[in-house]
Parts: C-alpha cells; sequence; structure tokens
C-alpha cells in the first residue's frame, strides 16, 4: 500500500500535507451520508445567518445576498443538482464553498459562531424530525389497516394458544386488534424519541460554547423546535445519545412487524391453515411446484430482526467515550441514517400486504380445536353456582373421560375482549398520540424560513 501525501483546502487546513491513507479512512462514507443531510445543512445555516445579523456579524446589506444563495442552494438540493465535489471533505465545506464562490468573502462569514460539530448535531436532528414524521404516518397508515381488519373479521374465531398448545377461541378481530394497539405503544416510544430530537443544539459550537453573544433562542423559534438544549456540554454529549434513543423507538416498531410476520408464517402453514395471500403475493420453488411461500413476511421479520439490533450496535459505539466530541460517532452515521429507509419499506410492505391476507372461516370446524371451548363450559357452571375450582374439576373429568362436547358459542362483553374490541378507544389512543407530535408547527416554521422574503 503506497503512502502518498496530497494538498488539501479543507476549511480546519494548515498547510500541512495529508497522508492519502489516512485520508480515506477518516472521510470513509461520510459524504454519502452527508447527502442525506444537506437540505437540513442549508436550513440550519439559514437561520444561522439570520440570527448572526441580528448581533451585527452579517451587515443589513449581506443578509438577502445570504439568504437568496442558500435558499438558491435548497432548491437545487430538492431537484437532485447538488452534489460534494471530490476534495471537499463534507456537506458543510460544500455550501460554504458554494456561497462563497458566488459572494466571494460574504460566503466566508456563515461559520462565525459555529463548528462542524454542532452543525452536524443540528443536521440530524432536523433530519430525525423528517424521518419521523414519515414514520408515524406510515406506522399511522399500517394501524389504520389493522383496525379496518379487526373490525371486518370481528366475529370469525381462530384459536388461541399458549406454549404453542391451543388454549381459548380468539378471533381474527382480535388478533388484528392486538397488532394495532402494540402500534399505539410504539408510537408513544417514538414521540418521547421525537421530544429529545426536537430540541436545538446549535450553538453549542464545539462544546463549550462562543464567545460571541449568540441568540440561541432565535434559532430555536426558526427552526421550529420545541426549546433547545440549554448546556453547550449536554448539548454535545447528545450526540450518539439522541440516535440510541430513536433507535430504540424504531426497534419498537420493528418487534412489533417482526412478531406479526412471524404469526402470518405460522398461520399459512398448511398445518394451521389460518391464513393464506393471494398467489400473485406469494413466491414459488425452482423444484417444488406446488410451492406458494409467504416470502414477503419472511423478509418483513428478518429485516425487522435487523432494525431491532440498531440501538445495540450504537450503544457499542458511544458506551465508553467520555465528554466531548470523538470521531467515532461518524461511523453511527453509516449504520443509522439507512435504517430510516429500510424501516419505511417494512411499513409499506406491512400495510400492503395485511391489506390482502385472506382469513379462513371455518378453522373451528376441525375437531382438534374442540377443547378450546372447556374454559367456556367452566365458566357457564360458575354462573350456574358451583364454585370455579369444582367447575373446573369437573370438566376436567369429562375431558378425561373423552365426553366433553363443545357449545361453540362465546358471549365475552368486557373491554377488550371477543365480544368488545374497543377499537374506538383504541383509535382514539392513537389518535392522540399522533397529535401529540404536532408536526404543523414544524412545517410551517420551515416554510417561513425558506419563504425567499
Amino acid at each position: 500500500m503506497s503512502k502518498n501525501n496530497t494538498t488539501t483546502d479543507k476549511i480546519w487546513a494548515k498547510g500541512i500535507l495529508i497522508d492519502e491513507i489516512i485520508e480515506k479512512f477518516t472521510i470513509g462514507k461520510d459524504p454519502e451520508m452527508d447527502m442525506f443531510l444537506a437540505p437540513f445543512d442549508v436550513l440550519g445555516s439559514i437561520a444561522h445567518v439570520r440570527m448572526l445579523n441580528t448581533i451585527g456579524l452579517i451587515r443589513d446589506e449581506e443578509l438577502p445576498l445570504l439568504i437568496g444563495e442558500l435558499i438558491s442552494i435548497y432548491n437545487e438540493i430538492g431537484k437532485g443538482n447538488f452534489a460534494i465535489e471530490p476534495g471537499v471533505e463534507d456537506v458543510h465545506s460544500q455550501v460554504e464553498l458554494l456561497l462563497t464562490r458566488k459572494l466571494g468573502d460574504i460566503g466566508k462569514k456563515i461559520h462565525s459562531g459555529r463548528s462542524r460539530n454542532d452543525q452536524v448535531l443540528l443536521d440530524l436532528k432536523l433530519f430525525i424530525r423528517s424521518e419521523i414524521k414519515q414514520i408515524v404516518g406510515l406506522s399511522d397508515e399500517l394501524f389504520k389497516v389493522l383496525i379496518s381488519r379487526s373490525n371486518e373479521t370481528k366475529d370469525i374465531l381462530m384459536p388461541g394458544y399458549t406454549h404453542l398448545q391451543i388454549a381459548m377461541p380468539s378471533s381474527f378481530g382480535l388478533w388484528f386488534g392486538a397488532y394495532a394497539e402494540s402500534l399505539t405503544d410504539d408510537m408513544q416510544m417514538m414521540l418521547a424519541a421525537w421530544k429529545t430530537a426536537n430540541q436545538n443544539p446549535l450553538g453549542s459550537a464545539a462544546g463549550y460554547g462562543s464567545s460571541f453573544p449568540l441568540n440561541r433562542q432565535m434559532t430555536t423559534d426558526l427552526l421550529g423546535f420545541d426549546n433547545l438544549n440549554y448546556n453547550v456540554v449536554y448539548a454535545q454529549m447528545g450526540r450518539g445519545k439522541v440516535e440510541k434513543n430513536v433507535a430504540f423507538a424504531m426497534s419498537s416498531v420493528a418487534a412489533t412487524l417482526a412478531k406479526m410476520a412471524y404469526d402470518v408464517c405460522l398461520f399459512m402453514s398448511q398445518n394451521f391453515n389460518f391464513v393464506s395471500l393471494p398467489d400473485n403475493l406469494t413466491t414459488g420453488s425452482s423444484i417444488m411446484p406446488h410451492k406458494k411461500n409467504p416470502d414477503v413476511f419472511e423478509l418483513l421479520r428478518a429485516h425487522c430482526n435487523k432494525l431491532q439490533s440498531l440501538p445495540n450496535e450504537i450503544l457499542l459505539i458511544i458506551n465508553n467515550l467520555p465528554v466531548g466530541y470523538f470521531r467515532d460517532m461518524q461511523i453511527i452515521k453509516e449504520i443509522f441514517i439507512p435504517a430510516f429507509a429500510e424501516m419505511k419499506t417494512c411499513l409499506n410492505i406491512a400495510a400492503y400486504a395485511v391489506s390482502h391476507l385472506k382469513v379462513n372461516h371455518q378453522i373451528l370446524d376441525d375437531k382438534k380445536y374442540d377443547y378450546i371451548f372447556s374454559v367456556e363450559e367452566v365458566n357457564r357452571l360458575v354462573n350456574e353456582g358451583m364454585p370455579f375450582r369444582d367447575a373446573y374439576k369437573h370438566v376436567g373429568q369429562i375431558i378425561m373421560d373423552g365426553n366433553f362436547i363443545p357449545v361453540k358459542k362465546v358471549k365475552h362483553s368486557h373491554e377488550g375482549s371477543l365480544g368488545n374490541l374497543c377499537n374506538d378507544q383504541i383509535t382514539e389512543k392513537m389518535n392522540a398520540i399522533v397529535s401529540s407530535f404536532n408536526f404543523s408547527a414544524v412545517d410551517d416554521a420551515i416554510e417561513q424560513l425558506t419563504a425567499n422574503s
């Protein structure tokens, strides 16, 4: 491996030649990851220069020039016309380079009172907000599919299991509804992650603030944050912690989807025959012409199990780091940023596949499921006055004697049971959680920030 030294025009360069091997290793996949952060880097810069103007570091006549060029860059990013050029270290440097080409020395002023540390912190938080909004929207769509399927199948019975042994009567309404309500808890975790992320770190600089009289509340308001990370050291300590919290929330969603996918794979096997997919949603075998495989749910399960490893990956990177910034955190982006696309794909495919799932209406016609109605018989005897323990022993003896005849009618009325799914209440719970994100406040702030006026 040759060791060549290269010149550099990096913003931190001091005229020292950089070893090419070291440079390639330290840059890693950062330019690729930074492309995801590009529009958010520009948004942060717009807010920052507006604030710099109020404290006298950007002159009044310079401000509209900078804002105009930044909005132009923002729009070009949206059109797909932005790239980090060869030799340019990161997105922050690229934006500053484009401004300097157009505006000369004015473009060099935007870094005043700012470090790449708080820039990337801000970029990641703005990116996270955007991605969480999409995940919540897709989760809500899947939730609605599950509630709809629950309502339409509420009277179709199926066996419930404990220890993979037939246990008590259940229904498809209960099964679909269970995963719907699971998503409400997942969204509660996502809301907590959102609140952690929706705090402004800008102005913390390299983690120790700035001697400039920065107005951090102004940038907080301009960017639509709920509040700011006040302590500048803690703002930097949030790097990695925020990603870990968001990863835990995503892993909660993934766990719900993986468990549901496992159920479907199990229920689709001929031994169960509870559900099926249309032929065009299954795949075949190269050797067995009869095969119709639930690959979509198997891959959904695998992707979601992979996503559940993300918090641990992040934890292992940050767990032994003391206070302050370390380059280790760069690697988090490589595993964290792509996870959002994977999560969104899983949510999309889950909603599509579940909406096409067919259920078997005659499962309980099979005599092997007769015993799941034994509890109903025990409860019937209790209602007639027999003590529960005596009723339990009585029915148990009938089963042992081979004389049990099930009455396949189930009358459950309490909240959340077969006869009272409480889907309306579950929907109210979900709606309340989703509305708590208050995405419109962020959208309004960004729309105002990018208005070219």
